[in-house]
């Protein structure tokens, strides 16, 4: 069976910009796929062609076995997608704006099922501007899902929405994939993207940079642990320099609670060995360092996004 999107080679300029610079990739049926990265790194641009919304420079991108341009009506009847921003009639309840929104497909879902699906069943006569941020990213995606898609996309769905509301709309991204759907989604969050993807693509400047689970691609780092030390004095470069299975050392500074930057503060990365975290403390405890604090955490995604770019993660 054919993957649910094949993109291959793909470019999109806009006059001299490169948005999109020679991305090629599949997303398998059923899977839950992810694209990682900032905020113009071109993963909406990306999205935009898959959905026959904007054409390729060149490449080519096929979506359910169909061409996205020469088949772009069939394509639009078996995919959903929501949009970063979505408009509405806004004199038209959500029951109403559902029909409105089914009435252009052959094959469409009641809206009371889909009310019910995305826990809106109680507001089907509100209006979009009457529902809280969550509540309208719920109602979102259930208008993605009015046709009964085989593979809904949705970009960067969880944006501007409160720890709670988020986690309510994983949940029910999640109950969308188990029911078979495919599903593709964009975002800049970190944790969203290794809690939802099976497999995940980190994006920057219109490129695919690695592709993989987040789990092998967190793997793949050298360092598998950052430790952040915090001394009693700062170190001098000698001493930063014998700090044996340190992978990369990094004097970073931090704001303490009573305002003044403490200069005394690194952050390590240490190989995955219990021999290289013992020798980095047998060298602090040789040097005669004060160490008052130590915090050892796994690397995450968002190492991994340091190494491959060498920048922070951009909102």
């Amino acid at each position: 069976m054919e993957p649910a999107v094949q993109v291959e080679n793909l470019v999109k300029r806009f006059g001299s910009f490169t948005a999109v610079d020679g991305v090629t990739f599949a997303v398998e049926r059923g899977e839950v796929f992810g694209i990682l990265g900032p905020n113009g790194a071109g993963k909406t641009t990306t999205l935009e062609i898959i959905e026959s919304l904007q054409k390729p420079t060149l490449g080519r991108v096929s979506v359910l076995g169909l061409d996205v341009q020469s088949d772009a009506a069939k394509v639009k009847a078996r995919i959903g997608v929501q949009l970063q921003a979505s408009a509405y009639y806004d004199y038209l309840n959500l029951t109403e704006v559902l029909s409105l929104l089914g009435s252009f497909y052959p094959s469409r879902i009641e809206p009371a099922t889909l009310l019910e699906q995305v826990g809106l069943a109680d507001l089907s006569t509100s209006r979009i501007r009457e529902l809280s941020g969550g509540q309208q990213q719920r109602f979102a995606v259930a208008a993605s899902l009015v046709n009964h898609p085989e593979l809904v996309i949705l970009d960067e769905p969880t944006t501007g929405l409160d720890p709670q509301a988020r986690r309510n709309l994983w949940g029910l991204i999640r109950e969308v994939n188990q029911r078979g759907v495919t599903v593709v989604l964009t975002t800049h969050y970190m944790d969203e993207a290794e809690i939802l993807c099976s497999r995940l693509a980190i994006m920057d400047h219109g490129q695919i940079l690695a592709l993989d689970t987040p789990r092998n691609l967190i793997n793949r780092l050298e360092a598998s642990y950052t430790v952040k030390l915090t001394m009693d004095q700062p170190m001098t470069l000698a001493q930063i320099e014998a700090l044996n299975g340190a992978v990369d050392v990094v004097q970073s500074g931090e704001q303490d609670e009573d305002g003044p930057v403490t200069e005394n503060t690194y952050l390590l990365r240490l190989a995955n060995s219990a021999s290289a975290l013992r020798a980095m403390l047998d060298e602090i405890a040789k040097a005669g360092l004060g160490l008052e604090n130590l915090q050892i955490t796994p690397v995450t995604l968002e190492d991994v996004f340091l190494e491959l770019t060498g920048n922070e993660l951009r909102e």
